[in-house]
């Protein structure tokens, strides 16, 4: 999956939680995610002196990029609810990066079969 399928099929799912997300998927979404963040980040100190663009894209990616987090998470055969791991300072992070860079489960399981 190229760079531009990526982010095409996560927001082509804009809130659909279920199925099933790839590697490719889940993390070239979040570089495109990291990339805009920066360019938006430098547009609004340059043109508004605050974050303005800013909030309005993280307000815009939010349910997208829940989505592709719970279905990555299923992809390795976890509930979606895992994700609320992440609330644990530090060591939930650490476990969720290392569940997102997990191969997922080969051919099906509960939540679907793999992605292509």
């Amino acid at each position: 999956m190229t760079f531009s399928e990526a982010v095409s099929t996560v927001f082509s799912k804009y809130a659909v939680f279920t199925g099933r997300a790839s590697r490719p998927e889940f993390w070239w979404f979040a570089l495109f995610n990291v990339i805009a963040s920066v360019v938006l980040g430098g547009v609004d100190q340059a043109v508004f002196g605050r974050e303005i663009l800013s909030v309005v894209y993280g307000l815009g990616v939010l349910l997208p990029g829940l989505g592709v987090a719970i279905r990555r998470l299923h992809d390795t055969d976890r509930s979606g609810w895992w994700l609320l791991v992440g609330l644990i300072p530090l060591i939930g992070w650490i476990v969720l990066v290392y569940w997102y860079a997990s191969e997922g489960t080969r051919g099906e399981n509960r939540f679907g079969t793999s992605p292509a």
